[in-house]
């Protein structure tokens, strides 16, 4: 099993920055796809970003909604992943979850949530106007 924990959320002005961070632990894998959603009040959770050995810019993804504002990226030596955020709108309010695909899953650009197998607990995110 893969356990994932997620950190870094918290309050923050329209138009400051977050750093969230995705450390895992347990079952090592090598070959995968890690990706970011959130779920505001009332909504679906929705697809962020993800991103795929070998960890490169060409294997992520990004949802229109964020592109050009937040970037994903993998530190190797900790094995985390962290998803930096940008000029934050409001509309960004939601919990954030980092989820994971099964080792030699590397299919990111399939941002179907039913894809994931394994999730963190999420963090909240508040980005007041």
């Amino acid at each position: 099993q893969v356990q994932l924990v997620e950190s870094g959320g918290g309050l923050v002005q329209a138009g400051g920055s977050l750093r969230l961070s995705c450390a895992a632990s347990g079952r090592s894998f090598t070959f995968y796809t890690v990706g970011w959603f959130r779920q505001a009040p009332g909504k679906e959770r929705e697809f962020v970003t993800a991103i795929s050995w070998p960890w490169s810019s060409a294997n992520t993804l990004y949802s229109d909604s964020v592109k050009d504002r937040f970037t994903i990226s993998k530190d190797n030596a900790q094995d985390t992943v962290y998803l930096q955020m940008s000029n934050l709108k409001p509309e960004d309010t939601a919990i954030y979850f980092c989820a994971r695909k099964n080792d030699h899953d590397l299919s990111v650009f399939n941002s179907n949530t039913q894809t994931y197998v394994y999730w963190g607990q999420g963090t909240q995110v508040t980005v007041s106007s």
